[in-house]
């Protein structure tokens, strides 16, 4: 349904960009919503994607910035999209 390629990590931080690819007619809605602890930031570099926790489709250039604990996905796509992602674990917010 999809595939990922890591383009960076740094070891000390473990900051990340990664590419992921949706494959066309990836639905993650068996997986639910996601979230996590600390801030992401998203780019659409091809293609479209629904986001089911905006009720939004995500097309070609399409920015987010997603805050700690901010729920997103599942996600569908008909035609296939590429996202960029990159995401800070060193600034995870402490849990409540």
């Amino acid at each position: 349904m999809a595939e990922e390629l890591t383009l960076s990590i740094d070891p000390e931080s473990g900051e990340y960009t990664r590419l992921t690819r949706f494959f066309p007619g990836a639905d993650t809605t068996p997986f639910g919503g996601k979230s996590h602890e600390y801030p992401e930031v998203i780019f659409i570099v091809s293609g479209t994607l629904f986001d089911c926790a905006f009720d939004q489709w995500l097309e070609t250039g399409h920015y987010a910035s997603r805050p700690p604990r901010e729920i997103h996905g599942p996600f569908k796509t008909v035609e296939g999209c590429v996202v960029l992602e990159i995401s800070f674990p060193n600034k995870c917010v402490p849990k409540e």
